[in-house]
C-alpha cells in the first residue's frame, strides 16, 4: 500500500514544469523498491522514511536535487561527495539520473543500512592543533602565575587568546592585547570573562 503525504503532491504540482517528471520518477521508484516508505516533508522538501531518513528531494528554479541521507554509505564513486547538490548533481530531465535499476539499488541499500540501524558518518571534522606563537608564550611565562593558568586552560580557551592576539593587524595592538592577556590570566581570567 502506497503512502502518499498530500504535502508531497503539492510540493511536485508546484514544481516547474521540467521538474515534475523527476519528482514523480523519483518518488514511483521509492514507492516501489520499499512499499512501507512514509512520505514527509522536512526543511521544506520531500524525504522518504522507512525507519529513518532514507533520501530527500528538491526542486529549484532550474535544477533539481535528490540526496541519500546515507550516501556516502551507499555508492563507491562519489563525483559529488562534498557538493551540496546531492548525490548526483544539478538534475534538469531525467537523463541526467542514474538508470532506474541503480537507483532502485541505491534506494533498496538505504532500506538495509536503516534497518540494520547503521548511523549516518559523523561529519565531525577533525580539530587543528593550536600553534602558540614563541612570542606569546614568551610574554606569558614571564609571569608565574598567568603561565600556571594557561597550562591550565582548555584547548577552546587557550584558542580563543590566541586567536586574539594574532588577529591583530597592527604590532602596537598586538602588543597591547598581549600585555592585557597576560593580566588577565594572571587573575584567572579566560578571554571572555566579562561575558561568562
Amino acid at each position: 500500500m502506497q503512502h502518499n503525504d498530500p504535502r508531497v503532491d503539492g510540493y511536485i504540482a508546484q514544481a516547474a514544469d521540467f521538474a515534475r517528471p523527476i519528482l514523480r520518477h523519483l518518488r514511483k521508484l521509492v514507492h516501489a523498491a520499499c512499499p512501507a516508505v512514509q512520505e514527509t516533508m522536512k526543511w521544506n522538501c520531500p524525504h522518504f522514511e522507512h525507519q529513518g531518513v532514507l533520501l530527500g528531494m528538491a526542486a529549484f528554479k532550474k535544477h533539481c536535487v535528490v540526496n541519500f541521507w546515507k550516501g556516502k554509505l551507499l555508492m563507491d564513486e562519489r563525483p559529488n561527495e562534498d557538493c551540496a547538490m546531492g548525490q548526483f548533481g544539478r538534475l534538469t530531465s531525467l537523463d541526467d539520473l542514474p538508470g532506474d535499476k541503480t537507483l532502485t539499488g541505491y534506494i533498496q541499500r538505504a532500506v538495509e543500512l536503516n534497518e540494520a540501524g547503521v548511523k549516518t558518518p559523523s561529519r565531525v571534522k577533525p580539530k587543528k592543533e593550536l600553534v602558540v606563537p614563541d612570542y606569546f608564550m614568551a610574554a606569558v611565562r614571564k609571569n608565574k602565575a598567568a603561565l600556571a593558568t594557561f597550562k591550565k586552560f582548555s584547548p577552546s580557551c587557550k584558542r580563543e587568546y590566541v586567536a586574539w592576539i594574532t588577529e591583530a593587524k597592527r604590532e602596537e595592538t598586538r602588543a597591547k592585547r598581549l600585555k592585557t592577556a597576560v593580566k588577565w590570566m594572571a587573575q584567572g581570567k579566560q578571554h571572555n570573562w566579562k561575558y561568562r
